[in-house]
């Protein structure tokens, strides 16, 4: 160092790499806050085209089998809506178990409050004699008061319902499109994408569509045997509206861990106010047995070959997702979360292969030179 000049700063390695990976992650993470700002904002958008792809990995195949004996068009318009006639049977099948059992629900509810009271009067709990019927009292003035209110609110829940139909019709009209001619429109997208990033994205593609089909059949096949055992217990034990709590536990499956101890507890709420505390704390079992059946049988069978994640990190993602969009968050949080994996592990593969071949041929040519 000459005399009179500045001290040079000697700046550690270990802090200039820090420094290279704090900026770009910088950058990324302003990417993906970017990205979900949009999504929020275009949120019926991005469930419709995600219900879209749902649709299309269940009916697909099915679309594809039907096509060996009638033009694409007719195949996919006849399992479209043969799959719509399906759904809405399912629903009018709930619908009339209701109706069918309303008289007699009402009746037994009414018993079951009142020998709820009585258990509730018991020891440990000891509850004052009338207090629920004090509660009942107050909820109904509670109601009669802020009649505006709630029927303001109702009101308002009507455009949530327009929003709803909306989605769920968009849904429908891209499953179509993807069913009929989705590889095509991949293939047009990848035209559009620069020749230098043209095969990154087909091996990131293949890996998405085949985590994403994989886990859509294997969540669908784990929810009907929840349902199916869901609702043979409930049957067996006599508690009322078994096929619609055994709907709802198909439904709740589709959020791993939380949905069926959800579905159920319902049950449990159920089964005690028809059936007493000894059939409400069987259905309360089920809970841990449905759990232990789902998470260490069906789960590690179905899914493992689909979806390769830690149970922490499902955990984590479901409680992530709900947190940043409620239940929506919580159902597409695993199935974005492995495909991104999947697309990493593909990528990761592809380079290494890549370069295992550059390496061996290089080696060759030195061998012959």
């Amino acid at each position: 160092m000459q005399p009179g000049a500045p001290p040079t700063v000697t700046v550690s390695p270990f802090l200039r790499t820090a420094a290279a990976y704090a900026w770009r992650l910088i950058v990324v993470g302003a990417l993906v806050y970017s990205l979900f700002a949009v999504l929020g904002r275009f949120h019926e958008i991005g469930v419709a085209v995600f219900l879209g792809l749902v649709i299309t990995a269940l009916l697909r195949p099915l679309a594809d089998v039907v096509a060996r004996g009638l033009p694409r068009p007719f195949a996919v318009a006849l399992t479209v809506l043969g799959s719509i006639a399906l759904v809405l049977g399912v629903l009018t099948l709930v619908g009339e178990a209701v109706a069918g059992e309303r008289t007699t629900l009402v009746r037994e509810f009414r018993v079951g409050i009142g020998r709820i009271e009585d258990w509730l009067e018991q020891p440990p709990f000891r509850l004052n004699p009338g207090a629920l019927g004090d509660l009942q009292a107050k909820l109904g003035e509670y109601l009669s008061s802020h009649r505006s209110t709630l029927v303001s609110t109702a009101l308002s829940g009507a455009h949530h319902v327009v929003a709803v139909l909306t989605t769920l019709a968009l849904a429908l009209f891209s499953a179509v499109f993807f069913i009929h001619s989705g590889d095509r429109q991949w293939a047009w997208f990848q035209k559009q994408l620069p020749c230098s990033v043209r095969d990154r994205v087909a091996v990131g593609g293949r890996a998405a569509w085949r985590t994403f089909t994989g886990y859509t059949h294997g969540i669908v096949l784990v929810a009907a045997v929840n349902a199916v055992l869901v609702g043979l217990a409930l049957w067996l034990l006599g508690v009322p509206l078994a096929v619609p709590l055994a709907l709802l536990e198909f439904v709740a499956a589709f959020v791993p861990l939380i949905g069926s101890p959800i579905a159920l507890a319902v049950a449990a709420v159920v089964a005690l106010a028809s059936q007493g505390p000894l059939v409400a704390t069987i259905v309360i079992g089920l809970i841990v047995v449905i759990g232990q059946i789902e998470g260490h049988l069906l789960h590690p069978l179905v899914m493992s070959w689909a979806v390769r994640l830690h149970p922490l990190v499902v955990a984590i993602s479901v409680i992530a997702g709900s947190i940043a969009a409620g239940i929506v968050g919580a159902v597409v949080a695993v199935p974005l979360v492995s495909v991104f994996w999947s697309v990493h592990t593909a990528l990761r593969d592809a380079r290494a292969a890549a370069a295992a071949g550059g390496a061996e041929g290089g080696g060759a040519a030195t061998e012959e030179g």
